[in-house]
């Protein structure tokens, strides 16, 4: 029997983010020639089916109870998750300690994130699908010379918040002398010294010397919709702040990365990596 495969994000209560999820496993399945099954760490399932295509998401913890159930016993879960986030270096790492105590023969094997390996050498194509956006937004908005600015969620974890700031120096280096300047910053962050390596906030990129008063495109370091980073979401409310209370002079944000095509490219990698770890496939056997 062939593995199984769980596309998994963080989850969301927002359901373009849960079809958006969707489509990407689809794509990604149609890549590897393999099933591969969108799958929420949590929230999703929150969502009404009747806004699903009356299909409700799935999590992960009964997708796993599901999947024992039917026989299965070799899984591949890939993360879409840009670093090691908590959420799956101890989260998702618990959920699957569980259900290998029901089932002791379970094999999973966790891909890398995004990032890949190493979060200080990041995998290149996130800066370059960061690059793509923001060079679609000058070409659009006619910006010359803008500021760029790399936002993420913000995080509690430092090692994930180096992936931030590993890929804000491969995006300056993409983009020199095409803008004038790119720094990183997030979106929101714990109160406390212990997270300090969060800033700046985006809420105060104004008070970066040079950034007052100045056309501002926000390089979203974001994979999916959700009530952060979609449609009046809190980026999109704080960057209207910034503009309204004259911080700032214009700001633009690029499309989501889910929406590069790109994406797919690493995902496959990531996937393919982990399936060689559980079962030594042919490395061409994927994209025959």
């Amino acid at each position: 029997m062939s593995p199984h495969i769980f596309l998994i994000d963080n989850g969301s209560l927002r359901a373009d983010a849960v079809l958006a999820l969707r489509d990407l496993a689809a794509q990604l399945a149609q890549r590897v020639g393999m099933e591969v099954q969108p799958v929420s760490l949590l929230h999703s399932s929150k969502v009404p089916a009747a806004d699903l295509g009356g299909v409700s998401a799935a999590v992960v913890k009964p997708a796993l109870r599901r999947l024992i159930a039917a026989g299965g016993r070799e899984l591949v879960c890939v993360p879409l998750f840009l670093g090691p986030s908590r959420a799956i270096t101890g989260y998702l790492q618990n959920l699957i300690a569980e259900a290998q105590r029901l089932s002791t023969d379970l094999n999973v094997v966790v891909a890398d994130p995004l990032v890949g390996a190493d979060v200080n050498d990041p995998d290149p194509r996130l800066a370059a699908m960061l690059a793509a956006h923001v060079r679609r937004v000058i070409a659009s908005s006619g910006l010359v010379q803008a500021r760029v600015a790399l936002v993420d969620h913000g995080t509690p974890v430092e090692v994930v918040n180096h992936v931030r700031n590993a890929v804000a120096g491969q995006l300056a280096d993409l983009l020199r002398g095409e803008v004038a300047a790119v720094a990183p910053c997030s979106m929101e962050r714990r109160e406390g010294p212990d997270y300090e390596f969060n800033e700046p906030l985006l809420e105060r990129l104004d008070q970066l010397f040079g950034w007052s008063g100045s056309d501002v495109i926000i390089a979203l370091f974001f994979l999916l919709p959700g009530r952060h980073a979609g449609a009046n979401g809190d980026v999109a409310q704080i960057c209207d702040g910034l503009v309204e209370r004259g911080a700032l002079k214009s700001v633009v944000r690029t499309p989501l990365l889910h929406v590069h095509p790109c994406l797919i490219d690493l995902l496959a990698d990531r996937l393919h990596a982990a399936l060689y770890k559980l079962t030594g496939l042919a490395c061409g056997s994927l994209h025959e």
